[in-house]
């Protein structure tokens, strides 16, 4: 990363644009903005029907004029145009007056580890768009280690799982720069999908999509062994309506063949890695960040599978935000150099 604390630190808003929830973070107020990163747009008129969660809902119930559209995937804008409407609308009409009167706004964005330029330059313009004079961009993996607490300034390592919808970053940093890091594309989305298609095998059952996550949280209040959730969706055979009664043992089990390539990364990450450095995970661990750090039987799967200590961050899916808006309040200071790397 080219930009620097004293940088950071003259930005007014902090935006983390996520293939799942887009979040914004107005200096000295703190998050404005939660929202799903989903947009309905009307595909005859070009008109914004609905967007954040009420568009997310209309997702599978929209006739045939009306398009859910997500803009962001994989953490890259892809719809520079709707990511901008979807901006527009979630700041609403008091902040965006204010944005116009400073002309000399700066905004900080986050940016998936190892982006492309294409995916740098679509994430300026996507802010630019929106009346900034100057955007920032910084490495989503350094903003929720800031986030979460981590000493990322110290000569210490530390080594940080950044779990996306889409994609799962790890990284192991130490004075506030990335030694190794690998991404791989296994997230949220590539976990739910392998749940679906252990329902509809094991029990012949078209899971609803709004249904996959009950499914997660009954796991995650289930204890080992023989336990089971009521879940809901389309018969196969019949297309008619019926709940069927499902082992949530097995449905961990179906979880595990995604979640080994993440294992994988983890351990190639560990190998680039000098034995100093290696030596000092084993006593600090891994610490679990994003959306999908919260999956029921993740952290426990990779405790068992590297034999290290791993601990879910206190808020995952905020870290990169709060992150940003750490940097931008000036509560991060560097010790040995700067914590972006400079």
């Amino acid at each position: 990363m080219t930009v620097s604390l004293e940088q950071l630190r003259r930005c007014s808003v902090a935006v983390d644009l996520g293939a799942a929830r887009t979040r914004v973070y107005l200096k000295r107020f703190g998050v404005i903005v939660d929202a799903p990163s989903a947009v309905a747009v009307n595909t005859r008129s070009g008109a914004l029907i609905a967007v954040g969660a009420p568009a997310e809902r209309m997702v599978g119930r929209t006739p045939e004029h009306i398009r859910v559209v997500r803009p962001v995937a994989g953490g890259t804008v892809v719809d520079i145009d709707m990511a901008r409407r979807m901006l527009r609308a979630l700041l609403g009409d008091r902040l965006r007056r204010a944005w116009r009167r400073r002309p000399t706004l700066r905004a900080a964005v986050c940016v998936p580890h190892g982006a492309e330029p294409l995916a740098r330059r679509a994430a300026v313009e996507t802010l630019t768009g929106l009346g900034a004079r100057r955007v920032e961009l910084v490495d989503g993996l350094i903003a929720a280690a800031v986030g979460s607490g981590l000493p990322v300034t110290e000569p210490e390592a530390t080594m940080i799982v950044l779990c996306g919808a889409s994609t799962s970053h790890t990284a192991v940093l130490s004075l506030g720069s990335i030694v190794a890091a690998e991404t791989v594309p296994v997230g949220g989305e590539v976990i739910d999908r392998a749940v679906v298609q252990h329902l509809r095998s094991h029990h012949e059952l078209l899971l609803p999509g709004q249904a996959v996550h009950p499914l997660h949280l009954a796991m995650s209040v289930a204890p080992a062994g023989r336990s089971e959730a009521e879940v809901y969706g389309r018969d196969v055979t019949t297309g008619r309506f019926r709940t069927v009664s499902v082992d949530t043992d097995d449905v961990r089990a179906a979880l595990r063949p995604p979640l080994t390539s993440l294992v994988d990364a983890i351990r190639g990450v560990l190998r680039q890695c000098q034995p100093d450095l290696v030596a000092d995970l084993a006593d600090r661990g891994i610490t679990l960040v994003g959306g999908s750090a919260a999956l029921p039987g993740l952290d426990t799967m990779l405790r068992q599978a590297t034999g290290m200590p791993v601990r879910v961050a206190e808020q995952p899916a905020v870290c990169a935000v709060e992150g940003l808006g750490a940097m931008l309040e000036g509560r991060v200071r560097p010790l040995h150099r700067d914590p972006l790397g400079r």
